[in-house]
């Protein structure tokens, strides 16, 4: 696999970023660690965990850690060849000030993200949720404070939109403090609300790694009309975590997946060759719960969709409405 920039931080990630979200259950201790390894040997570079993973057990406000925990054990030998995400914000107890982005949340839990890691740095950390009862200035200062004291290489954003992006690099340029280098954002075939945003990364250069780039296995083809969702997929373990199956929804994959056919190409392929075609994509972070979907995900990074293709996605899920520019047309 080409090795993507991410963003300004002059570090090469690989177009597949490993998502560690089903560590723990459905995908056990024991497996994981293998998984890890074979992503690695199959070329992933990049691997994205969070504070508060532990698999489908997640409640709101437990405390997480065990994604963190299983992935440090995992590279303990092999700490060279990865570059490991992680975040902070969401709730890792009952507490007022046991989540978010204040400055004291934030260099308290960078350092267990450390322990449980195993790490001396970890080399992007990013702010996982926006945190309205924080100001967005504390928030970076704590960020590059940790920077600055070695603890982290780059910052990176989750869940922000491009308004608020810009309103972190004009903080960051106006204090003097560290940029963010990359953006994760939900964006699928499906689910395409920062579609307009991607331009403003691109201009910044701020690296965009999407995570649910296949919709929670939406996209993966094994959903059919009029059948119940396929044992160990996420519809029959977590319902509450898929969209409703309806009707115009089904009209939609199937149509996406004889664009898919036609390109010789499986719905998984396509989902994730459609999704690294889009401007200032680099790298797609993918959950598995097998080593076979992360082999699939790696042969999807060398495909390229024709541009006739392309358009006929964008009639069957067609980018959310922009007004045209009043003076550029």
């Amino acid at each position: 696999m080409e090795k993507q920039e991410l963003g300004a931080s002059g570090l090469l990630v690989s177009p597949i970023c490993l998502g560690t979200m089903t560590f723990g259950r459905p995908v056990a201790e024991a497996d994981a660690i293998q998984m890890v390894h074979g992503a690695i040997d199959l070329g992933i570079n990049f691997i994205d965990t969070a504070n508060v993973y532990e698999g489908y057990d997640r409640v709101l406000g437990s405390a997480g850690g065990v994604a963190e925990e299983i992935l440090g054990k995992a590279i303990r030998d092999r700490r060279d060849e990865v570059i490991v995400a992680t975040k902070v914000c969401a709730p890792v107890g009952p507490g007022p000030g046991d989540r978010g982005l204040s400055a004291a949340h934030i260099l308290e839990q960078v350092d267990h993200s450390l322990r449980r890691l195993q790490v001396d740095v970890i080399d992007l950390y990013i702010m996982h949720w926006p945190d309205k009862l924080t100001p967005l200035e504390e928030s970076l200062a704590a960020m590059d404070q940790a920077l600055q004291q070695g603890k982290v290489r780059f910052l990176g954003s989750s869940n922000h939109d491009a308004a608020q992006l810009c309103e972190m690099l004009w903080i960051a340029e106006r204090n003097s403090l560290a940029p963010i280098v990359a953006s994760q954002i939900p964006f699928s075939l499906l689910r395409r609300g920062f579609h307009h945003d991607l331009k403003f990364c691109a201009e910044k250069n701020i690296c965009v790694t999407p995570y649910q780039p296949l919709q929670g296995g939406l996209l993966t083809g094994k959903y059919r009309r009029g059948e119940q969702p396929p044992g160990e997929s996420r519809g029959s373990d977590k319902p509450q975590w898929l969209w409703e199956l309806d009707e115009e929804l089904f009209d939609r994959l199937e149509a996406l997946e004889q664009c898919a056919g036609d390109a010789g190409l499986s719905m998984a392929e396509f989902s994730l060759a459609w999704a690294l075609s889009q401007p200032a994509i680099g790298s797609l972070v993918v959950g598995a719960t097998r080593l076979e979907q992360v082999q699939q995900a790696v042969a999807a990074a060398g495909v390229t969709i024709s541009e006739d293709v392309l358009a006929r996605v964008d009639e069957i899920c067609p980018p959310p409405w922009t007004q045209p520019d009043p003076i550029r047309g």
